[in-house]
């Protein structure tokens, strides 16, 4: 990190301190997160099951390990500038594992993490079949959390699934004994309805995150609502972890399909509407940075080699 320039942490307390909703699209992949900062994003969630989906090729379902997951985040943290929310899971174990977990995705750059109150296995909260631990090894977990980051401002993000199990009453008072063992935002997966959305962020005693389910063809478990209305019902962030993701397959599915047809056809079919041009790519990527280096150090270097004799 460059001197005089605040950690990670910082830059998304700073964020959640400006007025209004904090909208965080979920990125996967150095695609994802240069296309969001391009568009003038300046924070991101790192979604759990786009990187399950995309990194494994398999569903949310707990089979990508801590390892795969720290590591993916840290490239995407340092290919971009994007204050970034990871998704920890469960933490991979009991309160101590918890404790280097929050240590190993500080290390790795991000600004912050989410740990969710589920049995592991875990599955996206989206899915059936969710159990819960109780509320007190939760407890112990974000206590751990918040006491294992070095930058105080790296921030917790804690969740409960309870909602689908034992109900929304249950899911406001365990995020709130979350917030009372150091959780800094909290978060209420899967619920119902819009007045559930709005009973939680009035009676829970940290700023509320809400996933909105952009990509899901059937009817979401989460009503979807926009930015401005959760701002009304007084919600601090709104993320949309399967925009993006579902948004890819999508645009991948439409250029193989033409692809396929031109094979059987025998002919060229070219649709640049399709795809993004060769030129727009690079610029996305950072080729121009790419180049400004070369021309301070691999220039400079050949203009230092003796002359041929």
């Amino acid at each position: 990190m460059p001197p005089n320039q605040p950690s990670p942490g910082q830059r998304m307390r700073d964020l959640l301190a400006q007025p209004g909703i904090l909208v965080l699209p979920g990125v996967y992949d150095g695609f994802s997160a240069r296309l969001v900062e391009s568009l003038g994003f300046k924070a991101a969630g790192i979604t759990g099951a786009g990187l399950s989906e995309s990194k494994l090729g398999w569903p949310d379902v707990g089979l990508m390990g801590y390892e795969e997951n720290v590591r993916s985040a840290a490239a995407i943290a340092a290919c971009c500038n994007l204050a970034l929310n990871a998704d920890a899971d469960t933490g991979y174990g009991n309160a101590v594992n918890v404790y280097f977990t929050v240590q190993g995705f500080e290390r790795a750059g991000v600004a912050g993490i989410m740990i969710e109150d589920q049995v592991w296995p875990k599955r996206c909260g989206h899915m059936a079949g969710k159990q819960v631990i109780t509320a007190e090894e939760q407890v112990e977990k974000i206590r751990a959390a918040a006491e294992a980051r070095r930058d105080p401002a790296f921030v917790i993000r804690a969740r409960t699934d309870t909602t689908a199990i034992h109900g929304v009453k249950d899911a406001i008072r365990r995020l709130n004994l979350y917030a009372e063992a150091g959780a800094d935002v909290l978060f209420a997966d899967a619920l119902l309805s819009a007045e559930d959305i709005a009973l939680v962020a009035k009676e829970v005693i940290r700023p509320l995150a809400v996933n909105m389910g952009f990509g899901i063809r059937r009817r979401p478990t989460t009503p979807l609502l926009s930015a401005r209305q959760l701002e009304d019902m007084g919600v601090k962030i709104a993320s949309y972890p399967r925009l993006l993701t579902s948004a890819a397959i999508q645009g991948m599915m439409n250029a193989m399909t033409v692809f396929k047809q031109s094979l059987d056809e025998g002919v060229v079919i070219d649709r640049p509407d399709l795809q993004v041009s060769f030129d727009a790519l690079n610029a996305m990527m950072g080729h121009g940075r790419i180049k400004e280096l070369e021309a301070r150090f691999v220039g400079a270097a050949q203009s230092l080699k003796p002359a041929a004799e």
